[in-house]
């Protein structure tokens, strides 16, 4: 079973963290979900404190079955699921098969325009990579001061003066011990196509995101018509931190959603 935490009372409510990431990136927001609903955050295989990645199967595959093996493992059928970035692609689809009773995605993964956007990703993680592991033995006072802090998160974060030193150096290390999985993940451009089935679905993307640039939210409102499509205002793309309350209650919104009807076309020219 993967390392979770669990937080809060009411209908299940599962975060799902991004590649490189771990389940403490949901941390900001903890307090104000676990008011309305049962949070559980797991770490995904290969990142935080959970197992390795089954290397037996496509990753991101893995990744789905271990998280449908935590649903049963703690008993709960159809939860919210909410996900950031690769987290946003496996919660979108989760909802495809009818395993969430409502999907948000903070600028999910999976809207590619094409090869170009898919490079930009590749080249970014492994300058990112590249640069962290140079910085880890000075990583401790980097993060001590905000400006450090800008230098080292800014790529994720619109806001990362937000951060504790604590967390940030935090997020660091755990991004270094997740390099052979974020490799690994690294080596397919993952794409998402979406089904019709009554699962609402809220997709929203923060509008400084500089990891899975703003246009493709466009992409995404082509690709899906009936979700709602917002925008996390002055927010990176790991959007907790930067403005808590505006990601809370969008999660909030989203699981309160009705779910849309899946409109049949058939025998509608006659």
């Amino acid at each position: 079973m993967l390392a979770y935490e669990r937080f809060g009372h009411g209908d299940p409510l599962v975060l799902i963290h991004g590649m490189g990431h771990r389940r403490q990136a949901w941390y900001p927001v903890i307090d104000r979900l676990a008011a309305e609903f049962d949070v559980i955050i797991p770490d995904l295989p290969g990142h935080g404190a959970s197992a390795p990645l089954d290397s037996s199967v496509g990753p991101k595959d893995a990744m789905r079955v271990a998280l449908e093996e935590l649903f049963d493992g703690l008993g709960i059928e159809g939860p919210h699921v909410a996900g950031n970035s690769l987290g946003g692609l496996i919660a979108l689809e989760l909802g495809n098969d009818g395993l969430a009773r409502s999907v948000t995605a903070l600028s999910p993964a999976g809207f590619w325009a094409g090869p170009r956007d898919f490079r930009y990703i590749t080249s970014l993680f492994g300058s990112v990579m590249t640069a962290a592991r140079a910085s880890a033995p000075v990583a401790g006072r980097l993060t001590k001061s905000p400006t450090g802090r800008m230098a080292m998160m800014g790529w994720l974060y619109q806001h990362p003066e937000n951060l504790s030193p604590e967390m940030a150096l935090g997020d660091l290390r755990n991004m270094l011990a997740a390099r052979r999985t974020v490799n690994h993940l690294l080596k397919n451009a993952y794409t998402f196509t979406p089904v019709a089935n009554d699962v609402p679905v809220t997709i929203a993307w923060a509008d400084h995101d500089k990891v899975l640039l703003p246009y493709q939210a466009r992409r995404a409102r082509r690709l899906m018509p009936a979700a709602h499509h917002v925008w996390l205002d002055h927010c990176g793309h790991v959007p907790m931190p930067d403005d808590p309350a505006l990601v809370a209650d969008t999660i909030i919104a989203g699981a309160h959603a009705v779910p849309v009807p899946t409109v049949s076309t058939a025998g509608s020219a006659a």
